[in-house]
């Protein structure tokens, strides 16, 4: 399971970086984003998707995570 690091952008986007990858890109959706569920399947801008288990609210930004890739 890599460990994720989720930020915001200079332009407002929310980035995903996957170090041992050396991957950074842009998230284009995310299976949960209310304030109140945050998670589930992230998916970036080339098309992979993460899993990352649902929090029960939306992280403040800068944070890092384990993921599945899935």
């Amino acid at each position: 399971m890599p460990m994720i690091m989720l930020r915001e952008s200079a332009s407002g986007e929310m980035t995903l970086y996957v170090a041992k990858k050396d991957l950074e890109d842009v998230v284009t959706e995310i299976e949960f984003n209310q304030d109140d569920k945050w998670g589930g399947t992230i998916t970036i801008g080339d098309g992979t998707r993460f899993y990352v288990d649902p929090l029960d609210a939306k992280p403040k930004l800068p944070i890092s995570l384990r993921a599945r890739r899935g």
